[in-house]
């Protein structure tokens, strides 16, 4: 698979494990940064994994920053995304499942490495279950956003 990635300086913690088990495990990685630990806003690295996933031009993006929380929005504004906050393996699981979520977001400074991999793990492993009633939830998500972009 193609994962892009990126994050600011509060999820600097976890770029390299993450993307080290997404290379042992034959992905290929669009690396939108950070390369250093530096100070940086949040959404001029997830907007980009955004567009990035949005297009067609990876299968799926992760993204991180301080607490997950704002790289998320920000990455949710471009048409197409569903990036959903994760911060445990159920979660990770449901979003794949229920969801469709195509851009996963974690908290450098609220989950440590060792998840952060499981949950990439869990997220990248799980399939969309296809049924009606989840299909049906994110047509009528699909709606709204069509009907508020502009």
């Amino acid at each position: 698979m193609k994962i892009a990635f990126g994050c600011d300086h509060g999820g600097f913690v976890l770029k390299a494990e993450i993307i080290d088990y997404l290379k042992k495990n034959g992905h290929e990685i669009i690396d939108f940064g950070i390369d250093e630990n530096k100070s940086v806003d949040y959404p001029d690295y997830g907007v980009p994994v955004a567009e990035c996933v949005s297009a067609g031009e990876a299968d799926f993006g992760i993204i991180a920053c301080g607490t997950g929380i704002g790289i998320s929005i920000a990455a949710n504004k471009v048409p197409g995304i569903r990036c959903a906050l994760l911060s445990d393996t159920f979660s990770a699981h449901a979003t794949r499942e229920h969801n469709d979520a195509n851009m996963m977001a974690l908290g450098g400074r609220t989950i440590g490495p060792g998840l952060a991999v499981d949950i990439v793990a869990t997220f990248l492993n799980t399939s969309f279950s296809g049924d009606a009633r989840h299909q049906r939830r994110i047509d009528k998500i699909t709606a709204i956003e069509k009907k508020y972009s502009k």
